[in-house]
């Protein structure tokens, strides 16, 4: 299927791995110019062909600095990929409300929701002229937030609120928003032995690769299976498509069948 992106351009954050990594190679291999913003620009970022701009997006300034980048090397914004995120703090994984102090809560926030919010608000002239279209990465733990780190699930369930809010105002003037939420997917945030699924696999005294074992069937993945970032590659591609245009202010789960709901 010709999903109609060649020659278009998207900003995409949170790019140099995982999820992100994933997104962008399948935007540049439809033929789409891609800017990233991330902190750090690994090589596997740089072979993609994407434009890269390393950035903090926490920080207040950075957004902004990311749009203006885009903008000065291509002078149109088509597409808005909000990927930046993170819930692979170990330290969260096995903390409760009572463990988790207000820095934590600011953290958390800055990078899985107030990040969002400033780029797309940046972005918004740009997106608003070429009738473009914003896509924002969440997380099935925002319809279940029981589910995760408490800061975690919570800043996803006000990004997943975000988009529904933004796509009210923008719709009628030619904006689409949709938001992907995916369940748990093959990256740092479960494998790496320091990370969210490490944390849990030491209180719970296996090894990590027996907690990634079960933790499809755990989650109620009917899939047997993690998804994997292509796949949500490939949804955000087809999301940001032409071919898409009727879609807009939708949640699009992705998550192999673990919320059970509606």
């Amino acid at each position: 299927m010709d999903l109609r992106l060649d020659g278009k351009t998207a900003i995409v954050t949170g790019a140099s791995r995982g999820i992100g990594l994933a997104i962008v190679t399948t935007l540049v291999s439809e033929g789409m110019r891609v800017i990233t913003g991330s902190r750090t620009v690994p090589p596997e970022l740089t072979a993609t062909g994407a434009d890269t701009l390393a950035v903090d997006l926490t920080d207040p300034a950075g957004p902004a600095r990311l749009v203006e980048y885009a903008l000065e090397r291509t002078g149109v914004i088509d597409v808005l990929v909000n990927n930046v995120g993170g819930g692979d703090d170990p330290v969260a994984a096995l903390g409760g409300l009572a463990d988790l102090d207000d820095d934590h809560w600011q953290r958390t926030f800055d990078l899985n929701f107030t990040s969002t919010v400033r780029t797309t608000r940046a972005a918004l002239p740009g997106l608003l002229a070429s009738r473009g279209a914003v896509i924002t990465v969440s997380s099935n733990s925002a319809r279940t937030p029981h589910a995760g780190p408490i800061a975690y699930t919570t800043a996803k369930a006000a990004l997943t609120a975000f988009g529904k809010a933004l796509v009210a105002e923008v719709g009628p003037r030619g904006v689409r928003v949709n938001t992907v939420s995916p369940g748990s997917t093959r990256t740092r945030m479960w494998e790496a032995t320091d990370g969210y699924g490490g944390a849990l696999a030491d209180a719970a005294g296996v090894p990590l690769e027996s907690l990634l074992d079960g933790l499809p069937s755990a989650s109620g993945m009917v899939t047997g299976r993690l998804v994997e970032p292509a796949e949500i590659g490939a949804l955000v591609a087809f999301l940001a498509s032409p071919i898409a245009s009727s879609i807009t202010g939708a949640d699009h789960v992705i998550d192999g069948g673990a919320v059970k709901t509606a």
